[in-house]
């Protein structure tokens, strides 16, 4: 699975509509529900859309026929194994009716050349571990997660004995991490999560 590195725009005129596609990245629904108010335009004749995270997706047609915007839009997030993304497609009219073949094709074909145009980075699922350790130990066990690749601190928090050290692995290394803190400090770590 990919996701997206920033927000994309694609324009395009078809039959004298102007279909005009915005791609962002989103880490929730609610999130997905802001940049949708954000991006759509009352102005336009339909603002339609599709966001996939994780296994929970959404469409909307947005008064196109049933069938002919959203799930076309969701398809080419899905044809892109694009997660965490929300597609959102505005039309406004042109005076010609494109028919459901037609809308089908301009929806989903302005959504996958702006998904196409965009930059994607491979999406690694994260989970976060907390360790509280000694001054003792913190310099050792701090050089070691470094040699870590996709590991993220998040942070670093002082106190009189030590520190207490937040941050985000990916989840297939989690438990390997975790016992790797534990034999180099013998045991005197605590880990959470």
């Amino acid at each position: 699975m990919y996701t997206l590195d920033r927000t994309e725009h694609f324009e395009q005129e078809i039959r004298k509509s102007r279909f005009l596609a915005i791609a962002c990245p989103v880490e929730s629904e609610a999130e997905a529900k802001a940049r949708l108010a954000e991006v759509s335009d009352p102005a336009a004749n339909h603002n339609c859309w599709a966001f996939r995270i994780g296994q929970v997706y959404r469409f909307s047609d947005d008064g196109e026929p049933s069938g002919t915007a959203g799930k076309p839009i969701l398809q080419a997030i899905d044809g892109q194994a694009l997660d965490r993304t929300l597609v959102v497609v505005t039309r406004w009219f042109g005076g010609i009716l494109l028919g459901s073949g037609g809308l089908i094709r301009a929806y989903g074909g302005t959504a996958a050349m702006c998904l196409r145009a965009a930059e994607k980075t491979e999406y690694v699922e994260r989970v976060a571990l907390t360790v509280s350790l000694g001054f003792s130990d913190l310099a050792l066990v701090k050089a070691r997660l470094g040699a870590f690749a996709g590991l993220v601190m998040d942070e670093e928090a002082y106190h009189d004995t030590g520190a207490r050290l937040a941050f985000r692995v990916p989840a297939e290394k989690a438990e390997e991490i975790g016992r790797l803190i534990v034999d180099l400090t013998s045991g005197r770590a605590e880990i959470g999560a």
